[in-house]
């Protein structure tokens, strides 16, 4: 089951930590998932696998508001610049784009949540 108190949180450490690290690229964005991904885990509690579901869940659904508001403003841009063909690429491709990169940071927050499980187990 589920704790979506712990995926709450996870995912206000990842949105958080991920705003300020825009101004380091990729590292920014992989220490948000590390470390709201461990948050997530640890709280849930119940060892790796339950930390890794809920580091993976806080994860995606960080990835995937991030990659919404791209899209917006990428369709909205789009969409000024070159007519309804525009907006459709625009707002699609950065979409489909984000929607792969959100998989991929979504795993470093499974990982991560799978370590904070494991550390909870430990240490109970």
């Amino acid at each position: 089951m589920t704790n979506w108190r712990a995926v709450g949180v996870g995912f206000v450490l990842l949105v958080v930590i991920g705003t300020a690290g825009v101004s380091v690229p990729g590292v920014g964005q992989l220490g948000a998932g590390l470390v709201g991904g461990f948050a997530a885990g640890y709280l849930a509690g119940g060892g790796p696998g339950s930390g890794a579901w809920h580091g993976l869940v806080a994860g995606s659904l960080a990835g995937l508001v991030v990659a919404v508001v791209v899209a917006f403003f990428g369709s909205l841009l789009g969409g000024i610049a070159g007519g309804p063909l525009g907006a459709l690429v625009g707002g699609f491709g950065p979409f489909v784009v984000l929607a792969a990169i959100t998989l991929l940071l979504a795993a470093d927050s499974a990982v991560a949540g799978a370590l904070g499980g494991w550390v909870k187990r430990q240490t109970t």
